[in-house]
């Protein structure tokens, strides 16, 4: 007998594949997707992870898989947000239980995981060029294969969206992109009328006589100039796609992309065109549940919550200490109130970035530039040329996109921007493509530029007001979360530019810590009677401290929470080496491999990072026995 969970769904319990998918009739559709989205919100309730997107996404999901022959025809999906009702759907509904946990289903794409992840992404605007690229593959070795991105509309803000969008148009790309646009305001004609005439001009009658009446038209440029513009003009009165169609796209649009009658018609229509095709559909970020509807912001991440009333059920800890991003938010208020040239920048990154607080006392100094990593730098580069103090609040992992700009727009020009970058280090259950690995390593070969490494909360507010100060390029890198929960001051103090600070004076070994890994530190330093260093500075380096430390120990062991290849460890060897001291160094960090994803405890266990770990590998390194 069945359990009364399991009742929930029958219908989707059926379907362990698109294959299976597809031999449903359509009027059963519309009750699969009633079932999936039950699904879904019963799942995350009890996993966490990123609700509203999927939940808007149920039907186009479904329509895709319905219509296009996966994994054969390549669905790419941007951000990877909304592809919860993806993974379901392809054989992954039981692994849910473990989603973005340790060992568990990834919260993106990931082909490694499965062939209907026909490319994997953690960070936006991607799918377009990668479907491009694959139409490009289809087409050199002879496959009728079909493929489509779907990207969302906050992808779209960014400059590789319209690059792609541009060549695809250039080179008559066999390719369907999917504006999956969850801003109603964006498209006020979405409705009926819109929906039959995107019906029509998607079907085979129209294009037929499309096709056939531009080759004889082009015969005569002057009148097919005509054409061409009455045209446009026409479908300009119904449908904001002059733009699309100016990149060389076919653009149909908007319509209701939670109606499923009209879904699949027109995707079964676009199948059958060939070049660059463009469909906008308009849908609703949390749709079927009414928190997420009316707070999709909210909902966009979350953590184990009561579906019957959207209230979390994540224990609280009483006196709950304040968070890294929290330092930085009361950091960049503080300073604001202080000096007015200082200017506050985010690509879309408000709320993760800590920003939330300063937009709202300083909205005339607030810039959130969407998904524009590149421009967000450039644009900082350009104030502070005028006098302005740009702070650059990002992610470890996006300022990735961001670094030819570092580069060529900030540090040759020696620019006084500080760049707070938050998520350094083991971010948890995002996994590799968030993972902030390799800030230190892509920093430090950059000349002008100024490291910084916080050990703790407190420091983490000392360092970004020197910083701040500097004149010229500078990096404070901080974690998720919390940190030692020291307590932080509500000053503007700096500390001493360029020096380290001996936390412990030991024996033998030298400990040299770049980071919050201070505290896994300590009592490792008290079992071997170490000499325990808080570095502060990867750039530059404090070769006083260093120089002093290696002349008077027997060996040294760096520890970073970045890669080991280039890091902060590697700064210390390649000094010693300028400088002829030969000493035994042991450089702890990650490992050439990726950081999969799970808890920061879970992960720095597995990597040797807790205290436990690092003692082990001093032992294991110097051929010692084990002290604890």
């Amino acid at each position: 007998m069945e359990s009364k969970r399991q009742s929930k769904w029958p219908l989707l319990e059926t379907i362990n594949s698109p294959e299976e998918l597809r031999t449903l009739p359509e009027s059963q559709l519309p009750e699969l997707a009633r079932q999936l989205r039950l699904f879904l919100l019963d799942s995350l309730s009890n996993t966490g992870g990123h609700l509203s997107a999927g939940l808007g996404a149920i039907e186009i999901t479904i329509a895709l898989h319905y219509v296009f022959n996966t994994p054969e025809d390549r669905l790419v999906w941007d951000v990877g947000h909304q592809t919860y009702p993806h993974k379901i759907l392809t054989g992954r509904r039981k692994q849910m239980k473990r989603l973005r946990q340790k060992d568990g289903i990834a919260g993106f794409p990931k082909r490694q995981e499965s062939e209907f992840d026909t490319f994997g992404t953690g960070h936006s605007s991607t799918s377009i060029a990668a479907a491009l690229g694959m139409s490009v593959a289809a087409e050199q070795t002879g496959s009728n294969r079909k493929s489509v991105a779907i990207i969302g509309d906050g992808a779209m803000t960014a400059g590789m969206a319209f690059e792609a969008l541009n060549h695809a148009g250039h080179c008559r790309g066999d390719v369907l992109v999917i504006l999956n646009d969850n801003n109603m305001s964006i498209s006020p004609n979405v409705g009926g009328l819109s929906n039959h005439l995107t019906r029509m001009l998607s079907g085979s009658l129209y294009s037929t006589l499309r096709e056939g009446g531009k080759k004889v038209l082009e015969q005569m440029p002057s009148v097919w100039e005509l054409a061409r513009k009455t045209e446009e003009h026409v479908k300009g009165m119904v449908a904001p796609g002059t733009l699309f169609e100016e990149l060389g796209f076919n653009y149909f649009g908007p319509i209701d992309g939670h109606d499923l009658t009209t879904l699949i018609p027109i995707l079964q229509n676009l199948r059958t065109q060939k070049g660059p095709r463009f469909l906008h559909i308009v849908t609703k970020k949390g749709k079927g549940y009414l928190p997420a509807e009316n707070d999709p912001g909210k909902y966009h991440s979350v953590s184990t919550f009561d579906t019957s009333t959207g209230v979390s059920t994540k224990i609280e800890q009483p006196n709950k200490s304040a968070t890294f991003t929290d330092v930085f938010s009361d950091w960049l208020c503080d300073m604001a109130a202080k000096d007015e040239r200082l200017i506050g920048i985010t690509p879309a990154m408000r709320e993760g970035s800590g920003l939330v607080a300063f937009s709202k006392r300083f909205p005339q100094r607030y810039f959130d530039v969407g998904i524009a990593e590149q421009h967000a730098v450039t644009l900082a580069a350009g104030m502070a040329c005028d006098g302005l103090k740009p702070v650059v609040a990002i992610y470890s992992t996006f300022l990735q996109r961001g670094y030819d700009q570092l580069i060529h727009d900030v540090a040759i020009q020696q620019l006084p921007v500080l760049f707070a970058i938050d998520r350094a280090g083991i971010v948890g259950a995002d996994g590799p493509t968030h993972t902030g690995a390799y800030d230190i390593s892509y920093l430090r070969c950059i000349p002008n530029m100024v490291i910084m490494t916080p050990s703790d909360e407190a420091e983490t507010r000392k360092m970004l007001t020197t910083g701040f100060l500097h004149d010229g390029p500078v990096a404070v890198r901080y974690p998720r979360g919390t940190g030692s929960k020291a307590v932080v001051g509500s000053d503007l103090t700096v500390i001493d530019f360029g020096k380290a600070q001996i936390v412990r004076q030991g024996q033998k070994t030298a400990i040299l810590v770049f980071g919050t890994l201070l505290d896994n530190a300590k009592s490792v330093a008290e079992s071997l009677d170490a000499t325990l260093v808080n570095m502060r500075f990867v750039k530059p380096l404090d070769t006083t401290t260093l120089l002093e430390i290696a002349r008077t120990h027997d060996r040294l062991v760096t520890l970073e929470d970045n890669a080991i290849a280039g890091g902060a460890g590697s700064a210390v060897t390649e000094y010693l080496n300028q400088v002829n001291m030969s000493i035994k160094v042991l450089q702890l960090g990650y490992p050439d491999t990726f950081v999969e994803q799970g808890t920061q405890q879970e992960l720095n266990q597995l990597w040797g990072l807790d205290s436990e770990g690092i003692q082990n590998a001093i032992a294991a390194h110097f051929n010692e026995e084990l002290l604890i």
